[in-house]
């Protein structure tokens, strides 16, 4: 059985997980204690099971975990109805598409800044980061500005947000998980104090809104609010950064797809975005746990087992997708489930294609010749899967 924190693995795992879509069903994992859903539609009814629950466990009791623990438990994405009913649709009333299509021009002006600060180094004959100069980045200062967070502590968001994540690999380290600690205070106190600050200093951003947004005479509680800022944050720039180095860099590679990005890369952009995401997924992993006896795809899971999406598994499904191991930044359709299914969706889907959809095109078109400058050099993790740099030359 696969091991997930095996680094030929990590690298490459894709014909790993093909030979789990073999199985054409779920497959225990004993080291995992879990089952395993590779097949396309069993992926998909992990996210859309009303008898599987997105059931967060407390890490171990004691004061190192306690923020931790309550930033998950009273999260979105941790939570199942009614309290994620509840969360999700006072979150949606802030965060909708109104808020988000108003993002455009923010999000145009954070590109041509980021496009300039780049072209310095071009225009010096040197190779630039396609991650840390463009795509970490955007997303960051695009969710800090959405949020309200000052231009000069946009520095800690990114390496706050890192340690956090790093728990939901496959066994975190005892260094991993320290970090994680310190992290989630650090980060949950900076929250707190900027929406007791909103509170009494309204403004026009998202924290207070969310202080603020009220249906049905329910609100966000304090650890509520702080917890959705932060999810928010973490997993709104995650995603897009890895989808975006992972996307790009398996384009390079192939000749006949970067050629349609050099040649129109707007009139590719729409169909292109979602390939990225279904390609190389930048989320792989996304468990559940059974809260009553079911099935998926026809393997029983007894209440209190867990079963996990493969979604990298799922999107090169072939019974789905046509040459599913091939890019096509033409695909279309393409129903992949990089962004989740059912109530656990991505509520940041919208914002992500959005900025996808400015900056992909943006630099494209700024620098149509780019090509890989060195082997990019990936991040040592398999659920969340991208790149720690790709040089690039223009």
């Amino acid at each position: 059985m696969i091991d997930f924190n095996d680094s030929a693995f990590v690298a490459d795992p894709y014909s790993g997980l093909a030979e789990l879509r073999s199985f054409g069903k779920p497959v225990w994992h004993e080291d995992m204690n879990m089952f395993l859903a590779a097949v396309h539609g069993d992926a998909s009814d992990v996210f859309r099971n009303k008898s599987l629950g997105r059931i967060f466990i407390d890490k171990a009791p004691g004061f190192e975990w306690e923020t931790f623990n309550w930033l998950h438990s009273d999260s979105i994405l941790d939570s199942e109805p009614p309290k994620h009913t509840r969360l999700r649709s006072l979150v949606a009333k802030a965060f909708n598409r109104q808020k988000i299509e108003g993002m455009r021009p923010v999000i145009e002006g954070i590109t041509l800044q980021l496009l300039a600060d780049i072209d310095v180094k071009v225009n010096a004959k040197e190779s630039f980061d396609l991650i840390a100069d463009y795509a970490e980045p955007l997303p960051v200062k695009i969710i800090a500005h959405l949020l309200g967070f000052p231009d000069s502590d946009e520095h800690l968001l990114r390496p706050w947000s890192q340690a956090i994540v790093k728990m939901y690999e496959v066994n975190p380290s005892v260094h991993y998980q320290q970090e994680a600690q310190v992290a989630a205070g650090e980060f949950a106190s900076y929250v707190r104090d900027l929406a007791e600050h909103r509170k009494k200093n309204p403004g026009s951003d998202l924290i207070t809104d969310l202080a603020m947004v009220e249906e049905n005479g329910e609100k966000l509680n304090s650890h509520e609010l702080v917890a959705t800022c932060i999810l928010l944050l973490n997993a709104g720039h995650e995603a897009s950064v890895n989808a975006f180095g992972n996307g790009m860099v398996a384009a390079l590679q192939r000749p006949d797809q970067v050629r349609l990005l050099r040649e129109n890369p707007r009139a590719i952009t729409a169909t292109a975005l979602e390939e990225f995401m279904r390609f190389d997924a930048p989320l792989q992993l996304f468990e559940r746990t059974a809260t009553k006896d079911t099935q998926i795809g026809g393997v029983d899971i007894a209440a209190g087992q867990k079963i996990a999406a493969l979604i990298g598994a799922a999107n090169r499904d072939s019974d789905v997708f046509a040459d599913a191991d091939q890019m096509d930044l033409m695909r279309e359709p393409n129903p992949h489930i990089g962004f989740g299914a059912g109530i656990h969706f991505c509520i940041g889907a919208p914002l992500a294609r959005l900025e996808m959809s400015v900056s992909l095109p943006a630099l494209w078109e700024k620098y149509p010749s780019m090509e890989l400058a060195s082997e990019p050099i990936r991040r040592a993790t398999f659920v969340l899967r991208g790149y720690e740099s790709i040089l690039i030359s223009a």
